[in-house]
């Protein structure tokens, strides 16, 4: 495998069911998930650079990211790290597919094996309602981000993981799920600059628990009074730090 550090973690997590790991290697999930989530940050992005040095995906899975963050965002380093080794391993063989160079690291994302102010874009999609510990990784996510550096910020809220389908189909630690409002606070408690503009809230089908059924079978438009199920956006370290 072509990483920098793996070795096995001790860390409380829940594992992703084997339906979980059948949908991550799915073009849906590709496609309508991870490519649409990509697009919606990156418009977010505030002053926008041909290139970032440094890129880590934290929670890269599959694999399914890394080429797409090497194409949008040219990095000189491309860091995908999970804690599960049979998804780092899929990584790998992914990035060979593709050609591209990678560094994987297997780890927590509450302690993450970076150094301080390291990193130049964060990606995080879709990871965070996994995480026990969500406080100390958003720390750490602050903590290896340079001075000016962003966070690329996607995840699913507690409505959706609190949803039916969700419930059969995935497995979560459902005390530590969180509003898109909790989310927020708690970026912006970390640190980070995240300005009303740089939010996104998403309703998509799939994370709809009809499936979006009602509005495309049928034409019944969703109430725009809701509790959000999706977060999209873009948080920067700020230049000084305080």
């Amino acid at each position: 495998m072509n990483t920098s550090l793996s070795e096995k973690i001790v860390e409380p997590y829940v594992p992703e069911t084997e339906f979980g790991k059948w949908f991550l290697r799915t073009d849906v999930w590709t496609q309508q998930v991870l490519e649409r989530a990509l697009k919606d940050v990156e418009r977010l992005i505030p002053k926008r650079k041909e290139s970032y040095d440094v890129v880590v995906d934290v929670g890269c899975g599959y694999g399914r990211s890394l080429k797409k963050l090497h194409d949008r965002f040219c990095p000189n380093k491309l860091v995908g790290m999970d804690i599960d080794p049979e998804m780092l391993e899929r990584s790998d063989k992914e990035a060979k597919i593709e050609g591209i160079k990678v560094h994987l690291i297997q780890g927590s994302s509450s302690s993450l094996r970076l150094e301080d102010n390291s990193v130049d874009l964060l990606f995080c999609h879709q990871t965070f309602h996994h995480l026990i510990d969500q406080e100390s990784a958003i720390k750490e996510f602050f903590r290896v981000l340079k001075p000016g550096g962003v966070m690329l910020f996607a995840e699913s809220t507690r409505r959706y993981i609190h949803s039916w389908i969700i419930r059969l189909l995935f497995r979560h630690p459902m005390d530590v799920q969180k509003t898109a409002v909790q989310y927020l606070e708690m970026i912006r408690e970390a640190g980070f600059d995240l300005p009303d503009s740089s939010i996104s809230y998403p309703y998509l089908w799939w994370s709809r628990e009809d499936l979006g059924i009602m509005e495309n079978w049928f034409g019944i438009k969703p109430s725009p009074i809701r509790e959000e199920t999706l977060v999209n956006l873009v948080a920067t370290k700020p230049s000084i730090s305080p």
